[in-house]
């Protein structure tokens, strides 16, 4: 919508006085129709009033302005490539433990095979990933069997646990020999 401009007034997009009928209308018979500024004079600020009628919109700011296109798309912000040094690498695998109580996890071109334990052999797990810090939870009950940093240099993640069965405290007898 163009703004709708009154016999006599100056133009409010360019500042300049009004021309032809509409100067002889206003009085300005005799004076030039170039602004103040030729004179030796600043011309007086004036807001300038755009499409929607407004001083100042947010909404159209560059449609309002009645720039050339070339103008509008220079005006906008432009995307460029940003810091990608804090990202990380995030995976969530679903895995069957197997019946030696490893998963395998590929990183970094190779294969490495993560000790879970086999009491928890084929037991259907979730690899939580980022990075090298590795997390696996049990699928049905969500709870935690093991975390760990990856260690790339080597193949196999061992559990840290000495080799052999758990030990538990024995039991007591229900009758005690003599």
């Amino acid at each position: 919508m163009r703004a709708i401009r009154s016999p006599g007034t100056a133009n409010m997009l360019t500042g300049y006085p009004a021309r032809g009928p509409a100067r002889r209308l206003n009085g300005n018979v005799g004076r030039s129709s170039r602004p103040a500024i030729s004179a030796g004079r600043r011309p007086a600020a004036s807001k300038t009033v755009r499409q929607c009628g407004l001083s100042s919109c947010a909404c159209c700011s560059v449609a309002c302005s009645r720039a050339t296109p070339a103008v509008a798309y220079a005006a906008r912000p432009k995307a460029a490539p940003g810091d990608r040094g804090a990202d990380t690498h995030d995976r969530v695998r679903a895995d069957i433990i197997g019946d030696t109580g490893t998963v395998t996890l590929r990183h970094g071109g190779r294969l490495h095979h993560i000790g879970a334990g086999r009491t928890h052999a084929r037991t259907r797990v979730l690899l939580l990933i980022r990075d090298l810090d590795i997390r696996i939870i049990n699928a049905a009950t969500g709870e935690l069997l093991r975390q760990l940093t990856l260690d790339p240099a080597r193949n196999y993640q061992p559990t840290r646990r000495p080799p052999g069965p758990t030990k538990t405290t024995p039991r007591k007898r229900k009758n005690p020999g003599p």
